[in-house]
């Protein structure tokens, strides 16, 4: 039975990460103008070991639980919402690669973990290029968006779909394959590097593709059995949780800062009931992530398959706690004043928030689907990505 690995990294991770937080702070500005992170910074992240977080520990990997990696991008978000975003997606795609592939794959791609040397993948797969079967692999051509961190990555990760079957793999490929697309020209989330890329008949061999609905992992444990999407939940959650607390955290400093002052907004009623409503819904919010994340890990440890409950509640906490951050923002922006809207960490921090929340994860679409599953009117549906799926 494939036991669900709980990693001994995790402390020293979180003391890393609040380390590296000075830097991330006095470089943010420059790196939202450069649309990507300073050298220095982009290096200190690939130091951090949060992508190796979410490596297979066979393949030399930390291989963190869900619980502990929603911390992990939760504490980094916190700090500097671009670079949470930027390794949560980075984490996501190279851990589900390295999980996904077989042999040969992984003995090309991480073979060199464990010492500091694997691929780094970047980019997207909800709308897949074309694969043209041929002797060996696929002829590889599409367009891709959102390829968030692809300036730190070595390969690239995308979806296909194969001419005639219609069946949907997933890829890893040199990042040099493929031609990028230097137009992210976005509010928030600036320095994550997001942009587009595109190939025209690219090989890729088979043995660098996986079938994308696949719950069986080649390497690591249990973690994996949830699947690609539900991988990809885990990271989001996070960031999600971590950007709401940082936005209230500040907003706390405003209120202690003008406190005392003339006609101070702050020291109103409404204010402190609005305030701790606030609290009291972002608490909430990571409260029952974790709840449901216990619950899932406790499934996995015991060899069970998740339940479609399960797939779904994975998806409505992540809906719930973005969307609750996004709340959090509002009253953020509300309250602070005019401090909202000069250049900081709140105006960087709400503009940020406003880009991540628009992610299709949290969409309304998923809500709605997860609506259907919980009122039982589909009972014998089934995820199938982010849709719902009756046999």
């Amino acid at each position: 039975m494939v036991r669900l690995h709980v990693s001994s990294e995790f402390p020293a991770m979180l003391e890393r990460i609040d380390a590296l937080a000075g830097t991330l702070e006095s470089n943010a500005a420059e790196a939202e103008e450069l649309g990507r992170f300073t050298g220095d910074t982009a290096q200190a992240l690939l130091d951090l070991g949060v992508i190796r977080a979410a490596l297979p520990a066979n393949l030399g990997g930390h291989e963190f639980a869900p619980r502990q990696m929603i911390e992990t991008i939760e504490r980094l978000s916190y700090h500097d919402a671009a670079a949470g975003w930027t390794m949560m997606a980075m984490q996501h795609v190279t851990g589900t690669t390295a999980a996904y592939l077989g042999d040969v794959a992984a003995e090309d791609l991480f073979s060199g973990t464990a010492n500091g040397s694997y691929a780094r993948l970047a980019g997207h797969g909800t709308r897949p290029g074309r694969a043209v079967p041929v002797d060996g692999g696929f002829l590889v051509s599409g367009s891709w968006q959102f390829a968030s961190g692809m300036a730190l990555a070595t390969h690239v990760h995308s979806a296909i779909q194969v001419e005639g079957t219609g069946e949907l793999r997933v890829l890893a490929m040199p990042k040099s394959q493929v031609e990028l697309v230097e137009n992210w020209d976005v509010l928030g989330l600036r320095a994550t590097n997001s942009i587009d890329y595109h190939c025209t008949d690219v090989f890729v061999p088979e043995t660098h593709t996986y079938v994308a609905t696949t719950t069986t992992p080649a390497n690591g444990g249990a973690v994996y059995r949830i699947g690609l999407v539900n991988m990809a939940a885990i990271g989001h959650t996070g960031w999600a949780l971590g950007v709401g607390r940082r936005l209230l955290d500040e907003l706390k400093s405003v209120a202690v800062a003008k406190s005392g002052t003339y006609n101070a907004a702050v020291d109103t009623a409404q204010f402190h009931a609005e305030f701790a409503t606030a609290e009291a819904k972002l608490r909430s919010a990571r409260a029952w992530v974790m709840q449901e994340w216990r619950g899932i890990e406790d499934t996995l440890a015991a060899g069970e398959p998740v339940s479609t409950e399960q797939e779904t509640l994975i998806k409505l906490t992540l809906n719930h706690a973005t969307w609750t951050a996004h709340e959090v923002g509002r009253t953020v922006h509300r309250w602070a004043g005019t401090t909202a809207i000069r250049r900081g960490p709140i105006d960087r921090f709400l503009r940020d928030l406003g880009t991540g929340s628009q992610h299709v994860t949290s969409g309304p679409l998923v809500l709605q689907n997860c609506g259907k599953s919980l009122s039982g009117q589909k009972p014998e549906a089934h995820w199938e990505f982010l849709d719902l799926v009756t046999p």
